[in-house]
């Protein structure tokens, strides 16, 4: 199947790509000739010089469509914050955190529940942004982590309907998400929002959540080993997250408005490959989305720049760049002074796209797509995806929607998504 571009013009070297089926597996694995996959890489520059940074402030700024973020409040920020530098960064979006949170009390306290929902919402998310780059041992880590998680399950009570938080008994912890339901009645379609590498369950109800609701969905998400908070409870990235995943399903299931015949799931980043691990086994799943596929992890980390991150290349890097790699390290149980060791850390991370038999939208911005690895593994899927309703998509530069997770378009990608699964399901029944 080959990819359909999401623009009815395109400039030559994407159409010429499109046409392309990328290298021959050996050669992307190894790296060859290519240039390191970044998965951080900015197509266009926002704000900082420091491409690390830049990006995280991209991520931040895609929030604005759901509520997550105020672009004077985003800009006033970055104009305190020194380009490259972690501990600047950290500051300046706490600092922002709390000035939107104590404008939100006073709502609050006055009466306005609608206001004090759009500053209290706004500012967990700018608590969370002051985590990029934090390290795990930082006090103020896990204090902002349950900061955010606070303030957005107190807003989350004023949404309409609520947000709620929830937690889901796993081994000896429990996984924390968030669900909203779409409204009075059901069964909906219902979609579960699964993160990847470095995201907090927050970070999804920023990404995506509005656009379900708005969409006639409800939503539900949920950190599996390895996100959030998980690795301070001894629960790094596990190649099975299939087995949280089943609990997650479980979960969404028990909900009477859950239609269970319309049950979708989407991962963005490594989302990408534990939706389809989980899809391979559990046929209560009907539909998925990944953003980007990765069927080989590890084919994927040795084509990046940590393959060959050396402690002299690592001195080289800003503290912010420097602090958010080693924070993904720590999610992995590699020693942040050993970023190579996180390809090695990627072993049995793969999945068989033939063992997934629903129905699967891969999608994926057109400036990432321009890999070699990347542009593999969405071939390698769309071949082997034994499901006729199987679509890959490329979002264009030309509309802002080119890295990594498009999460700097957020209307172009929900529009990708929800289109897809409206009509797989248009014929599943229900509301």
């Amino acid at each position: 199947m080959k990819p359909r571009a999401l623009c009815s013009t395109l400039s030559l070297l994407c159409l010429l790509t499109l046409s392309c089926a990328g290298p021959p597996a050996d050669d992307a694995a190894s790296g060859g000739t290519e240039e390191a996959f970044d998965a951080h890489k900015q197509y266009v520059r926002l704000h900082f010089d420091d491409d690390e940074m830049d990006f995280a402030f991209q991520w931040i700024l895609g929030s604005i469509s759901m509520g997550g973020c105020e672009l004077g409040e985003a800009f006033t920020t970055a104009g305190n914050i020194t380009s490259g530098d972690a501990e600047s960064w950290q500051t300046e979006w706490a600092a922002m955190g709390a000035l939107v949170e104590a404008r939100g009390r006073a709502s609050l306290e006055a009466g306005h529940d609608v206001s004090a929902r759009e500053q209290l919402q706004r500012a967990a998310n700018y608590y969370r942004a002051s985590l990029v780059s934090m390290a795990a041992d930082n006090p103020n880590f896990e204090a902002n982590a349950l900061k955010a998680r606070a303030l957005l399950k107190e807003s989350g009570q004023l949404w309409e309907p609520p947000l709620e938080y929830f937690e889901i008994p796993f081994e000896d912890t429990v996984l924390p998400g968030y669900y909203r339901s779409a409204g009075d009645g059901g069964p909906h379609k219902t979609l579960i929002m699964i993160g990847g590498g470095e995201t907090f369950a927050e970070d999804l109800v920023f990404y995506i959540a509005r656009a379900a609701y708005d969409h006639g969905y409800n939503f539900l998400t949920a950190d599996l080993p390895g996100q959030g908070l998980m690795p301070l409870e001894g629960k790094p990235f596990r190649a099975e997250q299939e087995v949280p995943l089943k609990l997650v399903v479980d979960h969404t299931l028990a909900r009477p408005e859950v239609d269970p015949e319309r049950l979708a799931m989407y991962g963005i980043s490594g989302g990408g490959y534990f939706v389809p691990r989980a899809a391979m086994t559990d046929k209560r799943i009907k539909a998925i989305a990944m953003n980007s596929a990765v069927v080989d992890d590890h084919a994927i980390f040795a084509s990046m720049p940590v393959a060959t991150a050396t402690p002299d290349v690592v001195a080289t890097w800003s503290s912010f760049k420097r602090g958010t790699i080693q924070s993904i390290a720590w999610r992995w149980d590699v020693d942040p002074n050993n970023i190579p060791g996180l390809v090695e850390a990627q072993e049995g991370y793969q999945f068989d796209p033939a063992q997934v038999t629903c129905p699967a939208l891969a999608l994926v911005g057109e400036g990432e797509y321009q890999d070699a690895e990347v542009q593999r593994q969405q071939t390698l899927t769309m071949d082997t995806l034994p499901n006729p309703q199987k679509e890959l998509v490329i979002t264009p530069a030309a509309e802002g929607a080119s890295s990594h997770c498009i999460g700097e378009n957020r209307s172009v990608m929900s529009q990708v998504v929800f289109d897809y699964f409206d009509e797989i399901f248009a014929t599943a029944g229900g509301q």
